[in-house]
């Protein structure tokens, strides 16, 4: 079968060309029809307003699938996974289009890169030309890459929990920001769990807003026994992990309107708090569903009127018990930072009182 030409597609003011508009990128499921590279593109173009408030002015990740989403594929998370099917862009790809603006982000490692930092909607569909289909913006504006804007719960359910256990966590969390006197947005997360999202004034560096997560959960912890803080997965048991790590710097979640590398097309989709408190089935908020549910607004259209102070988070971080946790296994070692080890793994003798393995201390 010869190959399909080139189509163009209209985002915003702009046209986009869109290469192998019908390569399958989901294939049919039982609910869902098969989706094509073409309708990716439009369906981004269909979500500007939201994809946007999520995008805009914000250094961006690509979470690429050019040949398409196919049980047993592989995205690569390290250089040991060349030969992945999947990827994280990280950089600015080559041949972007003139209209396409970065910002230049340092990574933990002190290395820097020009990442894409949308401004237009077409560039999100140009990007879905690229294969991709997941967004992960930073939490922080190309006005200053060092100071977030945001603050991120993320609700992640473990072995042997469910949605439903996220959504009950999810009701005592904004009980508890609402107590704060603190404003969170909700969204799935396009599987199982459930994102939080809060404004808050970029006065505080990363470090700050992790401590404010892991302070927030830890109060949720005290409030519902189903959640934990633990970094460790063999102490997490059937819990909702609060993952506070998710507010590091090169950390993201994926956007609002984001969809997801999950069969039928998913997609992160906000919610009304009254909304959250009756979705059963995450999965009905889809590439097929969102461009229709969104026809009648954005239930996030107000997050960005009101930016909020981290301190009611700042004084649970430094009331509660329990000191500083583990950071991402790519961060150099961090002040305070417990041990790296599994703690089944972990032999006293060999570390020091401030977690530093004795055979390295020279």
């Amino acid at each position: 079968m010869p190959k399909a030409a080139a189509v163009e597609v209209q985002a915003g003011e702009r046209v986009v060309r869109v290469s192998s508009p019908d390569r399958v990128i989901y294939e049919a499921t039982d609910r869902t029809a098969e989706v094509t590279k073409l309708m990716v593109a439009e369906y981004f173009a269909s979500v500007e307003d939201g994809l946007m408030r999520a995008l805009r002015d914000r250094p961006t990740a690509l979470e690429r699938w050019p040949s398409g989403v196919r049980p047993g594929m592989k995205l690569a998370t390290g250089r040991a996974d060349k030969d992945a099917d999947a990827f994280y862009q990280k950089r600015v790809p080559k041949g972007a289009p003139d209209y396409l603006q970065s910002v230049e982000i340092t990574f933990p490692s002190g290395r820097t890169a020009e990442e894409i930092c949308p401004s237009e909607i077409a560039v999100p569909v140009w990007c879905a030309h690229m294969g991709t289909l997941t967004f992960h913006p930073w939490a922080v504006r190309r006005d200053d890459v060092d100071r977030p804007d945001e603050l991120r719960i993320d609700l992640d359910p473990q072995e042997g929990t469910t949605f439903t256990d996220a959504r009950r966590v999810a009701a005592v969390a904004d009980e508890l920001l609402r107590e704060l006197g603190l404003k969170g947005f909700a969204k799935t997360s396009g599987n199982r769990g459930i994102h939080i999202f809060v404004r808050i004034r970029p006065e505080w560096e990363f470090l700050d807003v992790r401590h404010a997560a892991i302070g927030f959960g830890r109060e949720l912890e005290r409030r519902d026994e189903g959640v934990t803080t633990a970094w460790w997965k063999e102490q997490r048991g059937a819990r909702i992990f609060v993952d506070f790590n998710q507010n590091c710097r090169d950390r993201t979640i994926a956007s609002a309107y984001s969809l997801r590398p999950i069969p039928g097309a998913p997609v992160s989709t906000p919610v009304t708090w009254a909304e959250l408190t009756e979705v059963t089935d995450p999965g009905e908020f889809n590439l097929f569903t969102v461009p229709e549910r969104v026809a009648d607004g954005d239930p996030w259209a107000s997050i960005d009127d009101e930016a909020y102070s981290l301190e009611p988070l700042l004084r649970l971080w430094e009331e509660l018990p329990g000191g500083e946790l583990n950071f991402p296994p790519d961060y150099p070692k961090m002040p305070g930072e417990p041990p790296r080890v599994q703690p089944s793994k972990k032999v006293e003798a060999h570390w020091d009182a401030e977690g530093n393995r004795l055979e390295d201390r020279g």
